[in-house]
């Protein structure tokens, strides 16, 4: 694409790329922490007991989950070694190319209206038809996994909305641009001189939800809303979630001038689809939704521009559009560029992050540093995509494609009902046999984590990818606010990066030669999340019951071996408090953060690594599930106020009472042990482990109070604190070998 600005204007680039302040500082307590690491491995070894010496399975077992804990910490520390960040210029993007802006197809996925509910959908929908970009540009989808003609139906109220609320958001300036997430923020106009057309708005926004919320009630749609739209006709009594035919139906048709706003502007382009559901095809889940978006969206719009979306990531940035086109139209690098992915944010986190969901230092250091590599993660939403490269391209130093060689489809002399007749036949259910749709061409199906595995494809054929944290977050989703619905989510997470781990796309083998060595190893601080919960787990228990048992597993505090374990931990802890200082957290949050890495590994972790390995070995995965409760007001109270909330008998719950309850019982059995018999001998030989087992103690204070304080429903119920109690007693009375 060349620019238009003259001179020696058209020559500068549109972004720029920094390498992060205080990188020496940071190598030089990696290298000093390495060699502590070292030094306890070697201790280790050195001191392994003779077989015939108590506790030797005990002390080799330590000296595996250390093994395991320095290997993963040194994987761990290849993200941070070159951490960048992405500056784009957008205010050289409009002066230099201005009408010549590259078209956007906005791809946003739904999959059920119980738990995706139509308004927050359509919020979602109104949020990116708002962008600041032109609107002849823009074509936006809403893919629907469920076939509801109840998100249809909201789909239809929006398109009429949004002829108010276009304007309104462009005319005030407003963010976000969800309808939703905006009136939630402001209670009153905040500008008197505009408070007439605001209220006016709002009505209007309220009286639409009313309307939609009232026929999902119902049960059904009017006859009078039905006969303003033949695209009703699509639904019978033969149509259900998981058997119907492809629906294509193009609600606002940007290719014309009748379809304007209220102040006579241009509206973007909006398309419903819901792919051919058959019950004996495989329909590859979100995967292969994203790919019917990606065909259906050739047909009609084609940009070579694609922003892909989760129902319940709203825009939050009106400028994302211009700050990613940036990337992709840079004279020099934007055309080795695939994706530029926003990092996944969300709008009710609180103010310490109490399940931490907010998980700012991965964003501003781990994800920035894997960028440094060329190697930024694709994340499944919020991610703007070169089409050429997801349709299954592969990069050539020689190519120089450029935005405006794929016409945004406003040539085309075929009416709406051609576009939708011709859309309709590319989601059907049969048209991927025997393509390469699935493998080379669009996302990659058989994963779990398909997002990730097709970020890696991508790059493997010789793009690279772009990984850009704006100051304002570009992109709001919802954060599990219960215990059990944030455990659910990371074990589904640990569950899918290790199948990749174990699979042909091992980054290692897969992308051998092809990705930088340090990329390659930071997809594997994110792959073996799983693994990390046994030596957790066995380094939460025996070093605590060895010393109830007076057995030590560390060395005395007079012995020069005690330095390395002294300094590995205090540094570490050290680096990340600063880490979540300087990215935005709270001393607290990062307390509630340590809490979190603990429960998750112990629990989520180690599920999704026993359900991994079962199903490599042929076996039915484990009969665990826990079920998401319904968020009712105490539950929302509750977490607003930062209250852990249990409230469940799940097989986690009682792994997290089990733990907690053995380590208090050692803690004061070992403490009674000092006071009583003052044994100073017996607390200078197991200093470390009553540290250790304090540490562990004081982490887990709110579950105690769930065990024993709390009476509301978000307590751990009886039964469990019950089953707790007895697994810990019998873990205590155990022998150690």
């Amino acid at each position: 694409m060349g620019g238009h600005g003259g001179g020696e204007e058209e020559y500068l680039p549109l972004f720029e790329t920094k390498l992060v302040k205080g990188n020496v500082a940071y190598k030089i307590y990696a290298i000093t922490v390495f060699v502590g690491i070292c030094l306890i491995w070697l201790y280790r070894f050195l001191h392994i007991p003779r077989a015939q010496e108590p506790a030797r399975w005990a002390w080799i077992g330590m000296f595996m989950a250390e093994l395991w804990f320095g290997f993963y910490w040194i994987i761990t520390q290849s993200v941070r070694w070159n951490v960048t960040r992405r500056y784009p210029f957008k205010e050289k993007l409009i002066s230099r190319y201005g009408d010549k802006l590259p078209a956007v197809d906005i791809f946003v996925c739904t999959a059920d209206p119980k738990i995706e509910p139509p308004t927050m959908v359509i919020s979602t929908i109104l949020s990116v038809m708002s962008y600041n970009y032109p609107p002849e540009k823009l074509s936006v989808y809403l893919s629907d996994d469920g076939g509801s003609e109840f998100t249809f139906y909201a789909l239809l109220e929006a398109s009429q909305f949004s002829k108010q609320w276009v304007p309104f958001c462009k005319k005030f300036s407003i963010e976000p641009r969800s309808p939703a997430a905006y009136f939630a923020q402001n209670s009153s106009p905040q500008d008197t001189t505009s408070a007439q057309e605001w209220l006016a708005v709002k009505k209007l926004y309220e009286d639409m939800k009313c309307r939609i919320e009232s026929a999902i009630e119902n049960g059904s749609i009017s006859k009078d809303i039905r006969d303003q739209h033949t695209g009703f006709s699509e639904w019978n009594s033969e149509v259900t979630k998981q058997d119907h035919q492809s629906i294509v139906q193009i609600l606002i048709d940007g290719r014309t001038l009748d379809e304007v706003d209220d102040d006579g502007r241009q509206l973007p382009t909006l398309v419903y689809l819901a792919r051919e559901k058959r019950p004996h095809c495989r329909h590859n889940f979100k995967a292969g939704s994203m790919n019917a978006l990606i065909r259906v969206s050739s047909e009609i719009s084609n940009a070579p521009i694609i922003l892909n979306l989760d129902c319940d990531m709203y825009s939050n940035h009106s400028d994302a559009i211009q700050e990613a086109v940036c990337f992709f139209v840079d004279e020099e690098r934007g055309h080795k560029i695939c994706y530029v992915q926003y990092p996944q944010c969300f709008h009710n986190i609180t103010t310490n992050d109490i399940y931490s969901n907010g998980a700012n230092a991965v964003h501003e250091i781990e994800l920035t540093g894997i960028d440094g590599f060329d190697g930024a993660l694709y994340g499944g939403t919020g991610c703007f995509h070169r089409r050429e490269s997801i349709f299954g391209g592969k990069y050539s130093k020689n190519h120089r494609g450029e935005m405006s060689s794929i016409l945004f489809n406003k040539m085309n002399d075929r009416t709406v009902r051609e576009l939708e007749a011709a859309a309709k036949v590319l989601a059907n259910c049969s048209y991927e046999k025997d393509t390469q749709w699935g493998k080379e061409m669009g996302l990659v199906y058989g994963h779990p984590s398909e997002d990730i595995v097709t970020g890696l494809t991508i790059q493997c054929r010789g793009w690279k990818p772009v990984y850009y944290s704006p100051e304002r977050k570009a992109f709001l989703g919802v954060a599990p606010i219960t215990l059990d619905q944030a455990l659910v989510q990371y074990k589904r997470w640990s569950e899918g990066l290790f199948q990749i781990f174990l699979s042909k796309y091992c980054p290692f083998i897969y992308a051998h030669g092809k990705i930088k060595l340090g990329a390659q190893m930071a997809y594997c601080v994110y792959l073996l999340w799983a693994p990390n919960a046994f030596p957790t787990i066995y380094y939460v228990i025996i070093p605590s019951v060895c010393m109830l048992h007076n057995i030590p597993l560390f060395p005395e505090v007079s012995s020069l071996w005690f330095l390395p374990f002294l300094y590995v931990y205090v540094a570490r802890n050290a680096c990340s408090i600063v880490e979540a200082l300087t990215c935005g957290d709270t001393l607290k949050a990062w307390w509630n953060s340590q809490r979190m890495w603990l429960i998750r590994r112990t629990t989520a972790c180690a599920f999704a690594f026993i359900d991994t390995i079962t199903r490599q070995l042929g076996f039915s995965q484990t009969a665990f599930v826990i079920t998401a409760k319904v968020v009712d007001e105490d539950v929302l109270e509750r977490y607003q106020k930062e209250t852990m909330e249990f409230g469940s008998s799940s097989v986690m719950v009682t792994i997290i009472a089990t733990l907690a309850v053995l380590n208090l019982f050692c803690f004061v059995g070992g403490i009674v042990k000092i006071v009583w018999g003052m044994d100073l001998n017996f607390a200078d030989h197991l200093v470390l482990q009553i540290v250790l087992c304090g540490l562990v103690v004081v982490l887990n204070v709110p579950v105690y109070q769930a065990l024993f304080v709390r009476h509301d429903k978000g307590r751990i119920p009886s039964s469990v604190t019950f089953k707790s109690v007895v697994l810990a007693s019998l873990v205590c009375l155990m022998p150690v070998y």
